[in-house]
């Protein structure tokens, strides 16, 4: 049997410096929250989604600046730094990805915390989203002090089948999720609750690709960051009522139309564009 002592060694480090004592109140309070949280989602988001990089700790770039040119191909995973193991961690409190409708629902077969780097981070004055993947697939990571209500780390195969097939690219551009992400926290004296819902794009690159443009399709255009030939981009996402009750002034519902995505060689030619792309939920081919 082959032992990958690298994993091994990363997984101590998690262990040693890392592991917090379960904490049987908390998971109940998260629990509660969640099925309140997602009373608003599962009417609100999921009505949209069909009823259903490694980055060094520097300051990152404008958002309104094209990502770094390091595009290298993805045939092989980068190596989390210890800030990165922290962030996988906290994203996977489970151990691993969970069911998309139960957070405390492991799923084991999609992997474990050990087996995801941090490939790619989008970073803006709201916060982060991390592409996290593995070898088989990955999940998107936005990180919260308010743990309870924290996105679940839903997981989707890469190529949306299994075995998952991370290497394989059409072409230079490969569009593995347009979806959303919510960042859940508190304001005020009184900690007020906030949801903060983003459109986040992202997935895969060739080599000669040096920048990848989103056209959102209500006027803005913004720049992706791509790193270790994978990218990712988020915007703010901004709710509108619900079409199916027209009498309800209530703001529940996300407005995703189809994105344009575009990437970009060295030249500035346009190298590959994928228009119309659906907006849809994480999990495809996840089972």
């Amino acid at each position: 049997m082959t032992i990958d002592e690298r994993r091994i060694a990363e997984e101590l480090r998690l262990m040693a410096g890392e592991a917090t004592p379960v904490d049987a109140r908390a998971y109940a309070r998260r629990t509660l929250a969640r099925h309140r949280y997602r009373a608003w989602s599962v009417t609100g988001l999921t009505a949209v989604a069909v009823a259903a990089t490694v980055v060094a700790a520097v300051v990152m770039p404008s958002p309104d600046l094209p990502g770094p040119d390091t595009t290298a191909g993805v045939a092989v995973l980068p190596d989390n730094t210890p800030a990165q193991l922290r962030l996988v961690r906290e994203c996977m409190p489970e151990g691993g990805p969970v069911h998309s409708m139960d957070g405390n629902r492991r799923i084991a077969e999609h992997g474990a915390v050990g087996d995801f780097r941090v490939l790619a981070e989008y970073r803006d004055k709201g916060g982060i989203t991390a592409l996290v993947g593995s070898e088989a697939g990955f999940v998107l990571c936005t990180p919260t002090d308010q743990k309870d209500m924290a996105e679940r780390a839903v997981f989707t195969y890469w190529g949306f089948k299994p075995p998952g097939n991370l290497a394989e690219l059409s072409g230079d551009l490969q569009v593995d999720a347009y979806t959303s992400h919510t960042h859940s926290y508190t304001v005020g004296e009184e900690r007020l609750q906030r949801n903060d819902v983003y459109r986040v794009v992202t997935g895969r690159v060739g080599d000669a690709v040096r920048r990848v443009e989103v056209d959102w399709a209500d006027g803005r255009r913004t720049s992706a960051r791509i790193s270790n030939g994978f990218f990712i981009v988020r915007v703010i996402g901004e709710l509108v009522g619900d079409p199916g009750d027209p009498g309800s002034e209530e703001l529940t519902i996300l407005d995703s139309p189809p994105v344009t995505v575009t990437a970009y060689g060295a030249d500035g030619k346009v190298l590959r564009q994928e228009k119309n792309v659906a907006f849809g939920p994480l999990g495809r081919g996840s089972g």
